[in-house]
C-alpha cells in the first residue's frame, strides 16, 4: 500500500515532471492543495477520479481519508506546489501514514524558487562572487531554530532565497542590514511565478518594503536577495572555469595563451 506525494511545481501546469503527471493521470483518488496548486493540473486525471481539496483541511482529517482510499485498494496521489522537500509539510504526513502502514513515494517537482529565478533571468551562484544559496524564510508567527536567525545567516553574504515572507519585509530588511548587508543590494520579488498573473519588481534593501506594498505583493512571492541579482549582471565579468580555454577538466584539455 502507497500514497504518491507528487511536487505539482510553481503554477504552470506544463512543469509538472513527466513522471508526475503520469502519476496524476493514473490515480484514482487526487488530493491537493487547491490554495496553491493549479486548478488546471485536475483537468489531467481520468474522469472516474475522487478529487478532493484540502486547503480547508485539518492533518489528521487529510490523513484518514488517504488511509481509507488506499486501504479500499485505491491508487491515491497527494499533491504540493513547487517540490514536497521544501516547506512541504509532508514529513508530519508520512509520520501519520508509516503509523498505519502505509509506504510514501515522492515525485520531485520544480520549485518556486527556481522557477523565481527563472523569470528573473538569474543565476544564483556567479563564479567569484556568490557560490551559496540559502533557502529560508523570515521569522513571524512560526518560530525559527536558536541558530538559523536571518541576521546570522545573512553574515555569510551570500544569495538568500526567501519563502514565507512577504508580510515580513521590514523585519527582513532590519535582519539584513544589521549583518551589514548593504542598502543597494539587489532584490528581485517574483509573484506568482510562472502563473498567468506572474509580477516581477526589482529594487534593493533599502526600498523593498515600500515597493512590495506600492505592488499589493502579500502571498506568494519569492524574495530573492544578494548581488546576483543585479540587473546588469550581464555586463560584468565573472565566468567559471567550466567553459574557460585554459582550464582543462575530464572533457577537455586547457589551451595554453
Amino acid at each position: 500500500m502507497k500514497l504518491y506525494i507528487i511536487g505539482a511545481g510553481p503554477g504552470d501546469p506544463d512543469l509538472i515532471t513527466v513522471k508526475g503527471l503520469k502519476v496524476l493521470k493514473e490515480a484514482d483518488v487526487i488530493l491537493y492543495a487547491d490554495s496553491l496548486v493549479n486548478e488546471d493540473l485536475m483537468n489531467k486525471a481520468k474522469p472516474s477520479a475522487e478529487i478532493i481539496k484540502t486547503a480547508g483541511m485539518h492533518l489528521e482529517e487529510m490523513v484518514d481519508i488517504m488511509v481509507d482510499r488506499i486501504r479500499s485498494g485505491k491508487k491515491v496521489a497527494r499533491v504540493h506546489t513547487g517540490d514536497p522537500a521544501v516547506f512541504g509539510a509532508i514529513m508530519e504526513q508520512m509520520s501519520l501514514l508509516k503509523n498505519n502502514g502505509i509506504d510514501v513515494e515522492i515525485i520531485p517537482g520544480v520549485s518556486s524558487v527556481f522557477a523565481a529565478a527563472a523569470a528573473a533571468q538569474a543565476e544564483l551562484t556567479i563564479p567569484d562572487l556568490t557560490q551559496t544559496v540559502i533557502l529560508t524564510r523570515a521569522e513571524g508567527r512560526t518560530p525559527v531554530p536558536e541558530y538559523e536567525k536571518l541576521a546570522d545567516l545573512a553574515k555569510h553574504h551570500c544569495t538568500i532565497a526567501l519563502f514565507l515572507s512577504a508580510t515580513l519585509t521590514k523585519k527582513l530588511v532590519k535582519e539584513l542590514t544589521e549583518a551589514g548587508w548593504s542598502k543597494e543590494t539587489p532584490v528581485a520579488v517574483v509573484y506568482k511565478a510562472s502563473w498567468p498573473d506572474q509580477k516581477i519588481v526589482r529594487t534593493t534593501l533599502e526600498r523593498l518594503d515600500e515597493e512590495m506594498r506600492a505592488n499589493g505583493i502579500r502571498k506568494q512571492a519569492m524574495i530573492l536577495a544578494g548581488w546576483a541579482l543585479a540587473e546588469n549582471m550581464h555586463e560584468q565579468n565573472y565566468r567559471s572555469k567550466l567553459y574557460d580555454k585554459t582550464f582543462t577538466h575530464g572533457f577537455r584539455r586547457g589551451v595554453e595563451i
